[in-house]
């Protein structure tokens, strides 16, 4: 059985060029994008056994995203093959400051959207180490979040240590309809991690990472509680103490997919080592070297993140 299992949506990601605008292109770039395939992914490359569970659509669109996530090792024998609804999409417009990217989503009525508790293999989830889930799927609708209930609870019974990424999406559903939703579903997991400005949208909880990572915790009962600030030192809090890493120096290419490569990174160490301030320190540099890279996925290798940790370079010889 996998170390890591991820459940949750893939869409297809069409994005221009850095500094293009969609409203004149004649070409995009085609990716696969999903909060919990990417740490599926960045798992795997970093050295864990990684399996992911979703709903995709019985065609050529729904096998492109199915295999491009196997490709790399990740475990795919649980997705649930849809003959009706659709691939979910999104469309990036890839800007350079002082403009912002901007993005319009195409979900509506994607196959994960009709997921039943019956579809998904609860033995599977329930034999695997960690489980990975975030905020982005039950905010899909009432049959996402009936699935995302029945995890948790697995989770539970079974003792897998149980990761949950806030991941909060305002065009989903508003910071007031989140918070009530999420708020019983993390209460008490291994690990939970917010942005701080999610944190702040959500809870109203005010300070730097640190601040907010030991609000978070107390508020929310979790063995570890993380919290990323942007530009801004990381905060881990757990075992009693509280860690702080400052971000590396980096010249971002593409933001998307950073929060993703962090979990995967915290994941992959903690439950090699459960080591709280080494697996922030792994994140840190995980997701720095993430920001390099365009599309949502980190495609350095184990050797790339250990470098920037040394402070070395690990280029080809």
């Amino acid at each position: 059985m996998p170390d890591l299992v991820t459940l949750g949506e893939s869409m297809l990601r069409f994005s221009t060029p850095v500094g293009g605008a969609l409203e004149r292109a004649t070409r995009l770039d085609v990716n696969v994008a999903g909060a919990e395939s990417n740490v599926a992914i960045t798992a795997r490359r970093m050295g864990l056994s990684t399996g992911w569970v979703s709903r995709l659509p019985d065609n050529p669109l729904g096998r492109l995203v199915s295999n491009t996530v196997a490709s790399q090792g990740v475990d795919t024998s649980r997705v649930v093959w849809a003959q009706q609804g659709r691939m979910g999409t999104y469309y990036l417009e890839i800007a350079a400051p002082p403009r912002a990217n901007r993005v319009i989503y195409d979900r509506a009525g994607s196959a994960i959207t009709a997921i039943t508790t019956d579809e998904v293999d609860w033995d599977y989830i329930g034999q695997a180490r960690a489980l990975h889930l975030t905020g982005i799927t039950p905010a899909l609708g009432p049959a996402c979040a009936a699935v995302v209930q029945r995890a948790v609870d697995v989770a539970r019974q079974r003792n897998v240590i149980l990761s949950f990424d806030l991941n909060y999406r305002a065009k989903l559903w508003s910071p007031a309809e989140a918070a009530a939703h999420l708020t019983p579903l993390i209460q008490g997991v291994h690990i939970l991690r917010a942005g701080a400005d999610e944190a702040r949208a959500l809870f109203g909880l005010a300070g730097d990472a640190a601040q907010v990572a030991r609000q978070l915790q107390a508020r929310f009962d979790s063995h570890i509680a993380l919290v990323t600030d942007g530009n801004r030192p990381a905060a881990a809090c757990g075992g009693g103490n509280v860690y702080t890493r400052e971000c590396h120096p980096v010249q971002i290419v593409d933001e998307i997919g950073a929060g993703d490569a962090f979990s995967a990174g915290f994941l992959v160490k903690y439950l090699e080592t459960g080591d709280v301030e080494h697996s922030l320190a792994f994140a840190q540099a995980l997701a720095a070297l993430k920001l390099t890279y365009s599309g949502d996925l980190a495609w350095c290798t184990r050797q790339d993140v250990e470098a920037l940790l040394a402070n070395t370079s690990s280029g080809w010889r």
